[in-house]
């Protein structure tokens, strides 16, 4: 009987020595949040278009990340709308070189160092969501790339595409909010 009620001890011990390890590991994951955008849910009116037939604010949205990898040197933030009739999607904004110890950007916000190359709207800088009336839902993908460099080999015109195949090439981690928007 001792040996069982030892053997259900060590068993009680090892389940809270686990899930306190489990709870330590989420803890320490690279992730983004943001106090105006909700995963999966509409994005607020500060981050649609406001002009084409859309009266949003067109601000860049709030966002903060947190438990960089250790070998990530810098950031980058691009937010890109796959639905776009489009081959390779809409490109909404990118945002690179962000330094290292920076964890946040505030709605509208500019950071020292970082470097906002052209979007899809041919300019830089953070456009607003305003999909095809009648297109259905868009998924927004606002993403956080840790990268293994300081500095991307980028400029302000270069295209969407190509600054993003720099960030993938460089990546070591990545953290994701999803904002929803239709036009009916």
């Amino acid at each position: 009987m001792r040996k069982i009620i030892l053997l259900i001890i060590c068993l009680y011990l090892g389940g809270i020595i686990v899930s306190n390890a489990i709870d330590k590991v989420e803890e320490n994951i690279f992730k983004l949040s943001s106090n105006e955008l909700i995963h999966n849910s509409t994005l607020p009116k500060a981050q649609i278009l406001n002009k084409y037939g859309c009266d949003g604010g067109n601000v860049s949205p709030h966002l903060s990340w947190n438990n960089p990898p250790i070998n990530a040197k810098s950031f980058a933030i691009i937010c890109h709308d796959p639905d776009a009739p489009k081959p390779n999607g809409w490109y909404h904004w990118l945002l690179v070189n962000i330094p290292i110890n920076t964890r946040e950007i505030n709605q509208a916000g500019k950071i020292q160092g970082a470097l906002e190359t052209k979007t899809d709207f041919e300019t830089t800088g953070f456009g607003g969501a305003c999909p095809p009336i009648g297109h259905g839902i868009h998924h927004y993908n606002f993403t956080i790339y840790a990268l293994d460099v300081e500095k991307l080999d980028v400029n302000a015109d270069d295209n969407p595409v190509e600054v993003e195949k720099k960030v993938l090439e460089h990546a070591v981690a990545k953290s994701t909010i999803t904002g929803l928007f239709e036009r009916k």
